[in-house]
């Protein structure tokens, strides 16, 4: 399936070997080539849609309607990505919470972890997509580490088992995360065809494989029908710390740096 942008050319415009087409990618090159012909840049379009998240067992979900940290990207059918250069995010560390949950950045970001909170903490990830550990640091500073690679990072607290949050790391400069109503939008995409992707922590791969498909982008904004994400068959899974063992049932919050308030 491929959604597209709507645009109708006057027959100015030979069909044939070697000539524009009909179909989206035609009329996406064609509108191309003519601005480049006049002159004109090419004018950068959004992406807009809504998510809706079903069978949840979630109860902000099922009775708040909660939809936010659905994250939405798109991929070009053609190219090499770049890892970006220089690109900072944050994922701040207070009242034992990392803030925000889902964290979508591109490859090559680096994230900078604030503590915020009295304590220490020490962040890190031992599941697939790309290991890390920051270590321990005290209240008030920041630690960072680059994510080179692309893929889900699930982080954690080496001394708060309570604490987690999703990274998904992306080849491409066009991604969002939805918000609570599960709206969301990718703002300044240049025109051409992409494959639209999707992840959300509770749903399955199957699910997510589903919801992928081609879309072609052009000058103008592209909105796309309500997509509607499943989440049976999810069950929350339990955590190692970063040694592989069991958390002690006593966080470690005497861990606090001198002149704290008691």
């Amino acid at each position: 399936m491929i959604w597209g942008w709507r645009i109708f050319f006057k027959d100015q415009l030979p069909h044939g070997r070697g000539s524009v087409g009909r179909g989206s990618a035609g009329r996406a090159l064609a509108i191309s080539c003519a601005l480049a012909l006049l002159g004109t840049p090419l004018v950068a379009g959004s992406v807009i849609g809504q998510v809706e998240l079903k069978d949840s067992n979630i109860a902000s979900v099922r009775k708040g309607r909660d939809f936010s940290g659905v994250v939405v990207w798109l991929l070009a059918a053609n190219g090499t990505p770049t890892p970006a250069d220089g690109k900072h995010a944050r994922l701040i560390q207070k009242d034992k919470t990392f803030t925000p949950h889902v964290l979508a950045i591109e490859t090559g970001t680096t994230v900078d972890f604030p503590n915020y909170d009295p304590i220490f903490h020490n962040a890190f990830s031992n599941f697939s997509g790309q290991l890390f550990d920051i270590g321990l640091y005290a209240p008030g500073t920041i630690k960072s580490f680059r994510f080179q690679r692309p893929g889900v990072v699930r982080i954690f607290c080496n001394i708060h088992p309570a604490m987690s949050a999703v990274i998904l790391v992306v080849d491409t400069p066009y991604f969002t995360v939805s918000g609570r109503d599960g709206k969301f939008e990718i703002a300044s995409v240049t025109p051409g065809e992409y494959r639209l992707k999707v992840f959300h922590e509770r749903a399955s791969e199957s699910v997510l494989q589903g919801l992928e498909r081609k879309v072609a982008v052009g000058a103008e904004n592209l909105t796309l029908p309500t997509m509607e994400i499943s989440e049976t068959g999810y069950l929350p899974a339990s955590h190692k710390n970063k040694y592989g063992k069991d958390y002690s049932n006593t966080p470690e919050d005497g861990l606090t740096y001198p002149g704290a308030a008691k």
